[in-house]
């Protein structure tokens, strides 16, 4: 087994840094469109799109980016462990507090359950050396929900309308 090197943890360190960086420039970014700044939204969408490539560099270094067979097992893992291990606690908490993250950590819960089994089925899909055979994806703007093809109806994890979601490209 290889030994950990200091600079290994600090990549990833640096890759969760600039990643959390990234998603927190872009809620500015929308707060300040929101506000009438358009100017400062540009800048705040700037400085995340840098992150996005310090974050892109350092997942590179840490040689974290495989094949596809292999980042969809990561992806299937990762979700696996957000739906069974992360999230019930903390909505087992916020729900105990009470707390309005209960609302996104019961989102959470139920869309990664969904992503989880969507990237299954995308690694049987690339194993037998196909793509998905659905042509379009749909993501539910509030809570995350991820349709394979046009939703037929609400979003089955918040309820959002089926014409809010996003097509994407």
């Amino acid at each position: 087994m290889p030994t950990v090197t200091d600079t290994q943890e600090n990549l990833k360190t640096a890759f969760a840094g600039e990643s959390q960086a990234n998603r927190k420039y872009t809620a500015f970014s929308r707060k300040a469109e929101k506000d009438g700044f358009p100017k400062v939204a540009r800048l705040f969408r700037a400085a995340a799109e840098a992150e996005t490539i310090h974050a892109l560099g350092h997942l590179a270094a840490m040689d974290g980016i495989g094949t596809t067979a292999e980042n969809l097992k990561a992806a299937v893992a990762g979700e696996t462990y957000e739906f069974t291990e992360m999230y019930p606690p903390m909505l087992e908490q916020a729900q105990k507090d009470n707390h309005r993250a209960k609302t996104m950590f019961g989102w959470a819960v139920k869309a990664e359950a969904v992503h989880a089994e969507l990237y299954r089925e995308a690694l049987e899909a690339v194993r037998t050396g196909k793509d998905l055979e659905a042509a379009e994806v749909y993501l539910c703007p509030a809570c995350g929900h991820i349709e394979l093809g046009q939703p037929a109806g609400k979003c089955p994890t918040c309820g959002l309308a089926p014409e809010r979601f996003r097509r994407m490209d």
